[in-house]
C-alpha cells in the first residue's frame, strides 16, 4: 500500500475547474473552484476555450494541494473526470486548439445528424455504440471541425493533428505531450466506439470521414497513465483513474452490483443502472453505456436522462417569483399534505426518455380554486420524482432487473420532500451519502485503486457512508393513483406545438 496520504481528482465541469483532495478514509480535505467563460456564437452553438479549460484546471490543483497544506509528493494519484462529449482538437507540436472546444450542449450538427438518420444509418450507430444519431455526442462535433475549420482535414491526414474529450485534453498537457489517451466510458460517448468489441469503429470512422491516427488510444478507467510532467508540477505524481462524469459517480456511489443505481438531481436529472457485463439495447429510447472498464473487465449501464429537474425550481423563483430562493420550495411544499391533485410537467424543452416527444410543452393541470403556492411547490418536486420513477420503469422493462435502492446526490437530492416522495414511488429505499462529491469521489476512487492506496472494491465499499436513507412510506395504492394522475397529464402535455 502506498506511503502518500492523499488523493487528489480533478473534476473539470461544464461551467467549472475544480480540484478536490481526498484521504483513504474518503472525506474531502480541500476544494478549490474556478468558473470559466461560455461562448454563444450563434444560435444553438455552445463552445469553450480549451486553454481556459487546461490553465484554470492546471490552478486550481495547485490551489487545493495549497489549501490543505500539502505537497506534491503528499499526493498517492490523481484522478480526472469530466464534462462528457465536449470535443477538443489540437496541434501536436505546438499543443494549440485549432479552434474552440465545442461542447456536449452544442447542436450544430443537428441537419448532419437528421441526413444520416435519413439514409437509415441510425440503427447500425445504436447497435455499436449504444447512443443515438444525435449532436450531443462527440463524433458530428469531430466531423464539422475537420470539414469547417480551414485546413484541419489536410492536417488531421498527415498525422498533425490530435483529437481528444476533456480527459485527453487534460491528460496530455499534464504529461507534457507525452501521453494522448483516453478511457472507455469517455470512448463510448463519442459516437466512434464499439463498445462491444472496445475498440473505435472503422465502418463508422469512414462514414463520417474521420481519419484513425487523430484519435486517442483507448485504455480502462484505473491504470497508470502516465506522470505528471515536473515541469508542470512538481512530485512525478501518477495520473491512473479517468472516468465520464455521470460514470464517476456511479462508481462513487458504490453501484458495483446489477441492478444498482444512482440518480443526480442537477439541473436536469442523470439515471445510471449497473447492469453488469451486459450490455443491454434499450427498447425504450434509454443510452447503452459503459459504466467501467477495471483491468480486462468491463461492465456496461442504461442511461436515462431528464432534461429538467432543479431547474424547475429555478423557473418558480426567477419567472414566476413565488419562491425567493430554492430551499423556500421545500417548505412551502411541506404547508400542503399532498398535491391537491395539481400537476406539473416541466416539459420547457419537450420531453427526454421514455417520450422523446419535443412538440411537448410546459403544462400544470389540475387546478382549483383552492389550489395555492405550497400545491405548485408539491407538484414542482413531484415532477422531478415522476420523470425520474419513469426512467426506472424503461430500466426494468429494458433490462428485467428488480431496483434494490437508488442512490442519490446532487443539489436536489437535500430536498427532503422530494426524496420521501421519490421513495414512495419506487417502492425502494433511496439512499443519500454523507458525501454528495460523487463525482469527484469516483475519479479518486479509481485512481487509488490502480495505485493499491485502495486494495478493493470492499475497501471503497466501506468508505462509502449513508447521511440520510428514505424508506417508502405512502401505501402503494396511493402511489399508483399518483403515478396515474402524472401519466395523464403528461398526455394533456404532448405534442401541443405543431410539427412544420
Amino acid at each position: 500500500m502506498s506511503n502518500n496520504q492523499f488523493i487528489l481528482a480533478a473534476d473539470q465541469g461544464t461551467t467549472s475547474s475544480r480540484a478536490i483532495i481526498f484521504d483513504r478514509s474518503g472525506s474531502l480535505i480541500s476544494v478549490a473552484q474556478q468558473e470559466f467563460r461560455q461562448y454563444y456564437p450563434n444560435d444553438g452553438w455552445v463552445e469553450h476555450d480549451a486553454l481556459e479549460i487546461w490553465t484554470s484546471q492546471h490552478a486550481v490543483i495547485e490551489d487545493a494541494v495549497k489549501k490543505a497544506k500539502l505537497e506534491f509528493t503528499d499526493l498517492a494519484a490523481i484522478g480526472i473526470t469530466n464534462q462528457r462529449e465536449t470535443t477538443v482538437v489540437w496541434n501536436k507540436e505546438t499543443g494549440q486548439p485549432i479552434c474552440q472546444a465545442i461542447v456536449w450542449q452544442d447542436r450544430r450538427t443537428a441537419d448532419f445528424c437528421r441526413k444520416l438518420i435519413g439514409e437509415g444509418l441510425e440503427p447500425s450507430f445504436t447497435e455499436k455504440t449504444g447512443l443515438r444519431l444525435d449532436p450531443y455526442f462527440s463524433g458530428t462535433k469531430l466531423a464539422w471541425i475537420l470539414n469547417n475549420v480551414d485546413g484541419a482535414r489536410e492536417s488531421a491526414e498527415k498525422g498533425d493533428l490530435l483529437f481528444g474529450t476533456v480527459d485527453t485534453w487534460l491528460m496530455w498537457n499534464l504529461t507534457g505531450g507525452k501521453v494522448h489517451s483516453t478511457d472507455a466510458t469517455n470512448a463510448s460517448r463519442t459516437l466512434l466506439f464499439n463498445i462491444h468489441s472496445g475498440d473505435w469503429d472503422d465502418e463508422i470512422l469512414e462514414i463520417l470521414n474521420i481519419p484513425r491516427q487523430i484519435l486517442p488510444e483507448v485504455k480502462s478507467c484505473s491504470e497508470v497513465y502516465g506522470h505528471i510532467d515536473n515541469e508542470i508540477l512538481p512530485g512525478n505524481v501518477p495520473i491512473s483513474g479517468s472516468a465520464g462524469d455521470q460514470h464517476a459517480a456511479l462508481f462513487g456511489q458504490s453501484c458495483f452490483e446489477v441492478g444498482m443505481a444512482k440518480n443526480t438531481y442537477g439541473t436536469g436529472c442523470f439515471l445510471l443502472m449497473n447492469t453488469g457485463e451486459n450490455a443491454i439495447a434499450s427498447k425504450n429510447n434509454l443510452l447503452t453505456t459503459i459504466a467501467w472498464k477495471i483491468g480486462d473487465k468491463t461492465e456496461y449501464a442504461l442511461e436515462g436522462s431528464v432534461f429538467v429537474a432543479g431547474a424547475v425550481v429555478q423557473w418558480l423563483r426567477d419567472e414566476l417569483k413565488i419562491i425567493d430562493s430554492a430551499p423556500e420550495v421545500n417548505d412551502l411544499a411541506n404547508t400542503v399534505e399532498n398535491n391537491g391533485g395539481v400537476y406539473l410537467v416541466p416539459a420547457f424543452t419537450g420531453l427526454g426518455a421514455p417520450h422523446w416527444d419535443p412538440y411537448a410543452r410546459g403544462a400544470i393541470l389540475g387546478l382549483t380554486r383552492g389550489a395555492n403556492r405550497g400545491h405548485l411547490c408539491r407538484a414542482a418536486l413531484e415532477s422531478i420524482a415522476f420523470q425520474s420513477a419513469d426512467l426506472i420503469e424503461s430500466m426494468r422493462a429494458d433490462s428485467n432487473i428488480e431496483l434494490k435502492k437508488l442512490s442519490v446526490d446532487g443539489g436536489a437530492s437535500m430536498s427532503e420532500p422530494l426524496m420521501q416522495f421519490q421513495a414512495d414511488l419506487l417502492r425502494v429505499p433511496v439512499v443519500r451519502p454523507k458525501t454528495v462529491e460523487t463525482t469527484a469521489l469516483g475519479a479518486a476512487f479509481l485512481a487509488g485503486l490502480a495505485v493499491g492506496y485502495w486494495e478493493s472494491k470492499a475497501d471503497i465499499t466501506a468508505c462509502w457512508e449513508v447521511d440520510a436513507t428514505f424508506e417508502p412510506k405512502m401505501p402503494e395504492n396511493e402511489a399508483a393513483t399518483y403515478q396515474k394522475g402524472w401519466k395523464r397529464a403528461v398526455e394533456r402535455a404532448k405534442a401541443w406545438v405543431e410539427a412544420d
